[in-house]
């Protein structure tokens, strides 16, 4: 391309791709919570699902135990995004700019910075989606990396609320009826948290099969009370993040697509295809610990930072976050592989 001829850039065409899921961080882990320490503290009510003993009302009350609560503790990984930037980049035009250039190279090095920061916060915010996936699809999120020993962070879900239907069991084989899936599912969720899910969460696969199903379709047509009917969509999940769907039989639907590259570059699921999810009143919250930087030391989600090195002369800029994802009530939800 000859740079001295009649040539317009016309815009600039941003990667899709480029911006993260969050609706598995909005919807089920709203909450915020910083602690100035290296671990992150809370406190859980012990369950209680004792009847009120009958007694005379001539003899004296029954002492009742007293309500406990146990204390966990987890120590956050870090992450920890570094980006380098040699002085002769702030020579060369940014995305963007007009081919002969028109920015001083102070003005691209400050932009670079800006735009390497920003690109940091997208990184982060997509490692907490994927480990709100991994949670909500496992009780537990495995942390690993390059010289940091793999710990698995083990929310303590009972067993029982993590289901793999196989066989004849599994949705699409005859005489099995996914909306009694649901019902038993909800009951077990109340029998171990007392809470009531009736939220749905389906990846893609898990979606196909269940808007398929003849009993589904079969609920969707059947003339019902107008105040009780079916409003569930027979959509596809189009787009990337949550989508609702609709309601059948008190539940509420939502489907997720979301993506991610793993270490070996090959794209994987923020959720499984074939997981089915039912939560209720989990009580997610975004935790972050004390940035380890004597230049901040203080809990924030994300401290930000650029520096000079002198020789080589370049530009360093960082960014530093010590989070970790918490169901403060891990037992208010389950998840099933469905297929």
């Amino acid at each position: 391309m000859d740079l001295f001829s009649t040539n317009i850039l016309t815009g600039v065409v941003n990667s899709l791709q480029n911006v993260p899921p969050s609706f598995l961080l909005d919807t089920f882990f709203p909450g915020l919570q910083t602690e100035a320490t290296e671990e992150i503290h809370f406190d859980v009510e012990a369950d209680v699902m004792s009847l009120a003993p009958f007694v005379s009302p001539l003899r004296e009350g029954q002492t009742m135990a007293n309500l406990g609560y146990f204390t966990k503790t987890f120590k956050p990984a870090y992450l920890k995004p570094k980006n380098v930037w040699e002085p002769n980049k702030a020579l060369k035009r940014m995305m963007g700019e007009a081919l002969t250039g028109t920015m001083a190279p102070a003005d691209r090095m400050r932009a670079l910075v800006a735009m390497t920061l920003n690109g940091h916060r997208i990184m982060i915010n997509r490692r907490l989606e994927w480990m709100a996936g991994q949670i909500l699809a496992t009780g537990k999120v495995t942390i690993s990396g390059d010289a940091y020993e793999t710990v698995v962070v083990d929310y303590l879900r009972d067993a029982a609320l993590t289901v793999t239907l196989a066989g004849a069991t599994r949705w699409g084989q005859a005489g099995v009826n996914p909306l009694d899936s649901l019902q038993d599912w909800a009951d077990l969720v109340q029998q171990k948290s007392g809470s009531a899910a009736n939220k749905v969460l389906m990846g893609l696969g898990a979606w196909k099969i269940f808007r398929g199903d003849a009993n589904v379709v079969a609920r969707l047509y059947n003339r019902l009370p107008v105040a009780n009917e079916a409003t569930l969509s027979q959509d596809a999940q189009i787009g990337v993040g949550g989508r609702y769907q609709g309601t059948i039989d008190g539940f509420d639907i939502y489907t997720y697509a979301g993506y991610y590259k793993d270490t070996s570059g090959a794209v994987q699921p923020l959720l499984p295809s074939l997981s089915v999810s039912l939560i209720g009143q989990i009580e997610g919250v975004k935790a972050f610990g004390a940035i380890q930087d004597a230049e901040a030391l203080e809990a924030i989600p994300y401290y930000s930072k650029s520096w000079l090195e002198q020789d080589p002369s370049r530009r360093m800029v960082m960014t530093q976050s010590a989070p970790l994802l918490v169901p403060y009530r891990p037992n208010a939800s389950l998840s099933a592989t469905v297929n």
